[in-house]
Formats: C-alpha cells, sequence, structure tokens
C-alpha cells in the first residue's frame, strides 16, 4: 500500500445515498490504514467502526436570534479549519455540493498555503436539483470548479455536470460507480416472506410482499407506490412495506387511503436493521422522478430481490433487464404490470433473484471503488491537481 494519508469526509447524516457511500467509503479507508475524521452534524445513520484510525468531528451550527437560517455552510468551513488545523489533513473529500464544495473552498482560503487538496463527490441532486436553483447555481458552479478532483456514480451524472453546472467537458470527472457491501446485504438461507406478514394483519399464505426505501423526498414520488400497489392487488394479494421517513410522508399515507389500499400498507419508519426485511421481500420498487445512481436499488439487488422502477438518470446503469425492469416514467399501471410478471412466475422470480445477486457481487463490489477513491486520492493529494 502508499503512504497513509490523513483524511477528511465531509457528508450529511442522513439515511440518503451520499451520506451512506460517505460512510462506508470512510470506513473503508480507514481498514485501509489510512487515518479518516469524518465530519458530519451527528454521526451518519450508517454506524461507523470503532478504529484507531477514524474519527467523527460534530458541526456546530450556532443559533444566534440575529440569523434568520442557521449558518450551516460557514459552520462546515470552520470544523474543516479546525479539523486540518489540529490534524494537517492531506485531503478533504465533500459528499453533496451543496454547500460542503462551498464550504471546502471557503476553509481553504482561511487555511492557505497550509489548505489541503478538495476532491468533490457529486451525488445527483446536489447537480440536478438544489445545485441548479438560482439562489445556488452560480456559487456552486464556482466551487465544484476549483476542486482539486471530482467524482460521480454514473455516466448519466458525469453528462448532467457539464450540461446543467457548465463546467468545459475537459475537465476531468471520475466515474466511481456506488458500492455495496454484499456480506450484510445478501439474501437469507431461505427466504420467507412469511416473516413480513406480522405488519399486515391481514394478510394470508401466498400474499406478495413489495418493499421501499428511500428519504421520502418529493423527488421519489412516494404516492406512486400507492398506484402501483392498488394495481398490483387487481391480480395478486400484495402489501407494501416502506422503510424511511421524510416530507412525503403523509401525502402517501393519504393517497392510500383515497385508493382503499391503507390497510395493505406499513410504514416502518427510520430502521438501521431493515436489511432483515429486505431480504425476504418480493420486489424493491423504486418510483423516482430522478435517480443518478440507486444506493437503495443496489443494496435490494445484493440482497437478491428484483427492482422495478422508472427509466430515469442513472438507474439503467444499475437496474438491468436480467434484474428486475424500468418502465417510462410515470406510468403506475405498466410498472405494476411489470411487477405482477415477474413475482407470479416462480422460475421467473428465482432466475431474477439470482441474476440480481450475481450483478451486485460481480459490479458493485466495494473493495474496486475503495481502489479507484484511493488511486485519487493519492494523485491529488500528490499534487496532481486539475486546477
Amino acid at each position: 500500500m502508499s503512504d497513509p494519508l490523513n483524511i477528511a469526509v465531509v457528508c450529511y447524516a442522513s439515511l440518503g445515498g451520499s451520506g451512506i457511500i460517505a460512510a462506508d467509503i470512510a470506513a473503508g479507508l480507514a481498514c485501509r490504514g489510512h487515518v479518516v475524521h469524518v465530519i458530519a452534524t451527528a454521526p451518519p445513520s450508517r454506524p461507523l467502526p470503532e478504529s484507531e484510525r477514524l474519527f467523527f468531528h460534530e458541526v456546530r451550527v450556532a443559533d444566534y436570534p440575529l440569523f434568520e437560517h442557521p449558518s450551516y455552510g460557514v459552520a462546515v468551513a470552520a470544523a474543516i479549519v479546525e479539523v486540518a488545523q489540529q490534524h494537517r489533513l492531506d485531503l478533504v473529500n465533500v459528499h453533496y455540493a451543496v454547500p460542503h464544495a462551498t464550504s471546502a473552498y471557503l476553509a481553504r482560503q482561511v487555511l492557505g498555503a497550509h489548505a489541503p487538496k478538495v476532491v468533490t463527490t457529486l451525488h445527483g441532486t446536489d447537480v440536478t436539483r438544489v445545485g441548479v436553483d438560482p439562489s445556488y447555481q452560480s456559487i456552486t458552479r464556482f466551487a465544484v470548479a476549483q476542486s482539486d478532483g471530482l467524482t460521480v456514480p454514473s455516466q448519466f451524472l458525469r453528462g448532467e455536470v457539464y450540461r446543467l453546472l457548465g463546467l468545459p467537458t475537459t475537465t476531468p470527472i471520475d466515474v466511481v460507480a456506488n458500492f455495496v457491501d454484499t456480506q450484510h446485504f445478501c439474501p437469507p438461507v431461505q427466504r420467507e416472506r412469511s416473516r413480513l406478514y406480522s405488519f399486515f394483519p391481514t394478510a394470508a399464505a401466498g400474499s406478495v410482499v413489495l418493499i421501499h426505501v428511500s428519504n421520502f423526498r418529493a423527488v421519489k414520488r412516494v404516492a406512486d407506490l400507492m398506484d402501483v400497489l392498488a394495481n398490483v392487488r387487481r391480480t395478486v394479494p400484495a402489501y407494501l412495506l416502506l422503510v424511511g421517513d421524510g416530507p412525503e410522508r403523509g401525502r402517501a399515507a393519504q393517497r392510500a387511503v383515497e385508493l382503499g389500499v391503507a390497510d395493505a400498507v406499513c410504514f416502518l419508519g427510520k430502521r438501521s436493521d431493515f436489511v432483515d426485511y429486505l431480504r425476504h421481500a418480493d420486489a424493491f420498487v423504486l418510483p423516482s422522478e430522478s435517480e443518478s445512481f440507486g444506493v437503495a436499488a443496489l443494496e435490494a439487488l445484493s440482497c437478491g430481490v428484483p427492482v422495478f422502477g422508472y427509466a430515469v438518470g442513472g438507474l439503467p446503469e444499475v437496474v438491468t433487464p436480467d434484474v428486475g425492469a424500468l418502465v417510462e416514467p410515470f406510468d403506475t399501471e405498466a410498472l405494476a404490470a411489470a411487477v405482477v410478471s415477474a413475482i407470479t412466475e416462480p422460475a421467473t422470480r428465482e432466475h431474477l433473484s439470482h441474476a440480481a445477486r450475481q450483478r451486485a457481487v460481480s459490479c458493485f463490489q466495494r473493495a474496486p471503488a475503495l481502489d479507484r477513491y484511493e488511486r485519487l486520492f493519492h494523485r491529488v493529494a500528490g499534487g496532481e491537481s486539475r486546477v
């Protein structure tokens, strides 16, 4: 291994994909002998392992009466400065551009000649939604362009960075696919959907269980799941298990009532142990209107659960026809039909399950992704900056 680096990983402590991937990168690099400092407002939702090389630093956001809104971005910059000064960082890896790329740029101005290099890892909505909002676009474009390295999880998002942020196409952007812990997210020895029936008092033998995991933001179109479920139930007894929470939960619950499927829906809320439910489900449904990659979809595939959703963004780079199905947005009837055709035929369901697991193991293991991050970080920290 090359000389160990002193790295800071800046991320949101949320259930979303950016926080999950950031935490896994931090843990993986620490296991490889690097010293890693995670900077966030709280420990990531994916628990960090205990390690003498892995540290957590809390971002403290002042709640001063003068401020209409807490100055989170400035607080992150101050945390980066503090950690860099105390631990002589070689590199800062910020996840999600808004406002972390800006915070890193501000920290570099404070630190001057002793500033660490910056690699910005873009995740999706920080480019396609928040990043292009007129309130943030000019600053986001500038801060991203000032990074010494850029990574994205899909070819789709790479193209969107050039198109939406207006970066020159000569700007190097490394595509490093997201990854999954295939040992943790693995199929059960024996798949038993009956283990999920306890959430549904009316479920009987032969009922199928669909599952969805997300942060319930508007982009996830959680209410569409209720239409899909209602359509599936016209053919087969079906139930829907939802893991996570967020602003769209209320609207989704109301839609379930309107369609008469509320008794067939269970909102579990945020659960760190959801893999124990995921691996026994019949299908994972992801009706997002945009996905730069789809970490939740990959976790399902790794458990041998076929994935069904809309053909949007980078999701087709993850979900191929042999592991599920993607239909035209936003055709809930077609999505339901795809689910039904797969889960009502045991041989088809078994084939999809096996292929899903094989795709995760063959294409999205953690070690190759960490190899690429490690090489990039060494290259950037060694002075091969692109700016």
